[in-house]
């Protein structure tokens, strides 16, 4: 198949843990999973849950994101200094120039507010992202 999948999140990896989690029930395990944190910590949930690869800090993000065909995130990412300062700049940049297929989950931070998008429950979000990538990418699944 040879499908790549960065999933970014930072402070404490929930949302990027979940976005692993729900990856790994959903689509073939020959999906390759690049878990990429703001900080350790974010990185190593994202393995326990069963991402294939991760690396952590802005370099480590900045160098792996282009590699992925897909980008499953929580919004915050392309915004600078969302996560509570963890998005330096250069994060953002790199997220929002990468060439994979960015799919961005609307979830609001303490500084902005995504306005004119019905509120679903994370997991339902985490679902259509997932949705989006199997229809895209492994088109054979999408019809079964």
């Amino acid at each position: 198949m040879g499908v790549t999948i960065a999933v970014v999140d930072g402070m404490g990896g929930g949302i990027g843990t979940q976005i692993v989690t729900q990856i790994r029930k959903e689509l073939p395990l020959d999906v390759e999973i690049i878990a990429l944190g703001t900080n350790a910590i974010a990185t190593d949930r994202m393995m326990r849950a069963k991402a294939n690869r991760g690396a952590s800090g802005e370099n480590a993000i900045r160098v792996s994101i282009n590699s992925a065909d897909f980008i499953i995130a929580p919004i915050g990412v392309v915004v600078p200094h969302s996560m509570m300062g963890e998005i330096t700049p250069p994060i953002a940049e790199a997220v929002a120039t990468a060439r994979g297929h960015k799919l961005f989950l609307p979830i609001n931070q303490p500084h902005f507010e995504i306005v004119g998008i019905e509120w679903k429950a994370l997991t339902k979000q985490i679902s259509q992202a997932i949705d989006t990538v199997r229809q895209m990418a492994l088109p054979d699944l999408a019809e079964s």
